[in-house]
């Protein structure tokens, strides 16, 4: 072979060399670099009711068995939560309470990921639905579907109206802070069953007729924050399939949400242990972490 043709053989050899060196010894650093992440929303991401409780800030019911956690201790991340029991989209942008600052604040340019679960306060779309429910359940004996028969679609139809727009407000604001970061908004999983099952009335006294009424609220909002993910490049996190046979109707240790009554958490209707465990590890496979 010419000298000048072995040069360039060498020289090439070297630079592939040095960069594979280079590679190799880089490669791990930046893996074990740990993920800056930040935790927003409300309750179901708070783990409001769940113990022990987050001291930080007693005024949120914040738990330190929420999702967050378990997905921050999974992956080694550093957590930021400031979820917050009673939070709405707005919430986001402004202080929920004295003291509490807008949850926006804690996304920055440096921000790598975040999680969120937001748009059930909005409207008092769950405590209104399920209080309602509840009572016209009770007054009822379990019979036929009063609350449907009294609100209709007036649940939907302000999700449609101002939850929906408020859900991709409050994400482009995520967005807008941490434009490289990854975002996943999370679904709401089932609180009650498809239809009514009878031995469960005492727990979650809703009327037979009103129980898929409610289950189709949910649905509803789910499909919701779907579609304002979508619109806004976040990735929507799914509970549709993965929480079927998981609701408060269900015995201890199978499922994720705690009934109106006679529950295990002092908040009731909201996510227990088994419930945020298992968000956090949906939450995990859906993006590839951990």
């Amino acid at each position: 072979m010419p000298k000048p043709a072995l040069r360039r053989v060498l020289t090439a050899t070297s630079a592939a060399v040095g960069a594979l060196i280079l590679g190799l010894t880089t490669a791990p650093a930046q893996a074990g670099t740990p993920l800056n992440y930040a935790a927003l929303g409300d309750s179901y991401s708070a783990a409001s009711g769940v113990l022990p409780v987050d001291l930080s800030s007693p005024l949120c019911l914040r738990s330190t068995a929420n999702y967050p956690h378990v997905i921050a201790s999974r992956t080694a991340a550093r957590l930021t939560d400031v979820t917050c029991g009673a939070a709405q989209t707005k919430h986001f942008t402004e202080a929920q309470y004295p003291g509490v600052a807008p949850q926006a604040d804690a996304v920055t340019a440096d921000t790598d990921l975040v999680t969120l679960t937001i748009g059930g306060n909005d409207n008092g779309t769950f405590i209104n639905a399920v209080t309602a429910c509840g009572t016209a359940g009770v007054f009822s004996g379990g019979k036929g579907s009063p609350c449907k028969d009294k609100y209709g679609t007036a649940f939907d139809d302000q999700i449609d109206a101002d939850t929906y727009p408020a859900l991709k407000a409050a994400l482009r604001s995520v967005r807008a802070k941490a434009p490289r970061a990854r975002v996943a908004v999370l679904g709401y999983p089932w609180i009650t069953p498809a239809t009514a099952e009878p031995s469960c009335f005492v727990t979650l006294p809703v009327a037979t007729g009103d129980v898929p009424y409610l289950h189709s609220l949910q649905a509803h909002l789910n499909t919701v924050v779907r579609r304002a993910a979508e619109e806004t490049g976040t990735t929507y996190v799914d509970f549709s399939a993965v929480s079927a046979g998981h609701d408060a109707c269900q015995p201890v240790g199978t499922r994720w949400i705690e009934p109106l009554l006679f529950g295990q958490n002092i908040v009731p209707v909201h996510p227990n242990a088994l419930g945020e465990r298992s968000m956090a590890e949906h939450t995990l496979s859906v993006l590839g972490l951990g």
